[in-house]
């Protein structure tokens, strides 16, 4: 082991011993401290890397049932959920659209039509999101399983690979991609699964009633605005060597000459791009999780021989990601039945609650806290469970209005999923591909996540002020 790596060793086993040595605080078991420990040394662990994520991952379950931390059950229920295999599956639906060409047939379809720079076809991801996110309530199934596969088609299309290429544009469009998803997810009730939930706390919590229509009004202009300066931000702080492609619509139409007529395996695969799209759409009628119409999607690639079983077993992004993703669910989710969230959501509130500074103040106090908490999340709607109704009652305990808090913090549960790699279930498909390192995306997505708290904190509240909710 080299020096580097002891130094990357040393960081993380410090951290998770310091904090695994502190006396437990009052009001919490030694067990959830405990944890509290694990999780963090975890989460250094995936920064600094001294092993690949998936072994942290891996080491951090096997610390916690070894020494009796959690049941074994609970180490592995994280490989049983469900936006796990969505994830799984999504980039299974991917490998499909490499290997039969329709990915590349779709990407010089849209170069052809828009491919006048790496900004045109930035903006056209983003108008695309906007079109179908309000009929797809699953983040994961619109990122990860019907835009990430087109974005690395024109990545691709352009000789941005994973690698010494991916600076060329791929780099670029896949955080365009991801942030576009996150923003998204914050614009309508049907636009992210857990936004429901929010709406039926909201109701128990402060006797809020939300509408469909009054989260989208409420959410339109600030969204807008934040999905507008997603290319724009990224142009200047992830910006791609290919900006202008002057020759784009002459290179996609010659290519698409070249590929000729769709192969009967593209048109198999196109029904089963389309018939998802349907499926997640409809799901609220058909009560069909988008899981299983993911596993649907796979299932008939596999009949048709789209995809092999070895394709399958060869997708390793797919099992790293399975590896770490559901490692850090387990220990997120070990951690809020612990009672540790319940704990530190209590304790800061009172301490916003004691310091009597206006309610526009304390909103703005305790909107940050539970933006930047999403570090300690991997699920959306964990984080919701945990965390939305215990926030929205102090806001409205310190005089912010009911309404305007409601939507607000609905809002606020998905703005900060441009934070890490892990912060839905989108974010594990870009990542895995590879593109951008682990600090790049820390940092974009910090600067992403600020600046788009920053246009919710005043374009938002003037937007929310103009139509009456305070």
């Amino acid at each position: 082991m080299d020096s580097a790596a002891l130094k990357k060793w040393a960081i993380v086993l410090a951290l998770g011993l310091i904090i695994w040595f502190i006396p437990c605080p009052a009001g919490l078991s030694p067990n959830a401290w405990h944890l509290f420990a694990i999780f963090v040394a975890t989460i250094a662990g995936f920064i600094l890397q001294p092993l690949p994520m998936g072994a942290m991952a891996f080491l951090a379950l096997s610390f916690c049932a070894l020494f009796g931390i959690l049941k074994t059950k609970d180490v592995l229920m994280g490989f049983g959920n469900g936006t796990i295999w969505l994830i799984v599956c999504a980039f299974f639906l991917s490998r499909g659209f490499i290997k039969t060409g329709l990915g590349r047939r779709i990407a010089f379809g849209i170069i052809r039509a828009i491919g006048k720079s790496a900004m045109s076809l930035g903006y056209s991801i983003c108008l695309a999101e906007l079109v179908i996110s309000p009929a797809m309530p699953s983040a994961t199934a619109r990122g990860g399983g019907v835009f990430y596969p087109i974005v690395q088609s024109l990545s691709s299309a352009f000789g941005s690979e994973a690698g010494p290429s991916s600076g060329r544009i791929g780099k670029y469009l896949m955080q365009v991609g991801f942030h576009a998803d996150a923003v998204t997810c914050m614009m309508f009730l049907t636009s992210m699964a857990g936004n429901p939930l929010c709406v039926g706390l909201a109701a128990s919590a402060v006797g809020v009633e939300l509408t469909w229509m009054q989260w989208a009004i409420a959410a339109i202009v600030p969204g807008l605005v934040c999905l507008f300066l997603v290319p724009l931000v990224l142009l200047k702080i992830a910006p791609p060597e290919l900006k202008q492609i002057p020759n784009a619509r002459q290179l996609a139409s010659d290519e698409l000459a070249k590929m000729g007529p769709m192969s009967f395996d593209e048109k198999v695969l196109a029904f089963v791009f389309v018939m998802c799209l349907v499926l997640w759409a409809t799901g609220s009628i058909t009560k069909i999780g988008a899981t299983p119409i993911a596993m649907l999607a796979v299932s008939i690639m596999l009949i048709t021989k789209v995809l092999t079983w070895k394709d399958v077993l060869s997708e390793k992004g797919a099992w790293d990601a399975m590896f770490w993703m559901g490692g850090l669910m387990a220990l997120a989710t070990a951690l809020a039945k612990s009672g540790f969230i319940k704990w530190a959501a209590t304790m800061i509130a009172s301490g916003i609650s004691a310091a009597n500074m206006g309610w526009i103040a304390s909103f703005v106090v305790i909107s940050l806290i539970f933006i930047y908490s999403h570090y300690c999340f991997a699920s959306v709607t964990a984080r919701i469970s945990a965390m939305y109704a215990a926030f929205v009652a102090v806001a409205v305990a310190c005089g912010a209005p009911a309404l305007m808090v409601a939507v607000a913090f609905g809002i606020f549960s998905n703005l900060p999923i441009s934070l890490t790699h892990y912060g839905n279930g989108a974010a594990p498909v870009y990542f895995g591909a590879g593109y951008v390192s682990q600090a790049e995306w820390w940092r974009n997505g910090f600067i992403i996540c600020s600046i788009n708290t920053v246009v919710w904190l005043t374009v938002g509240m003037a937007w929310w002020k103009v139509i009456g909710l305070f």
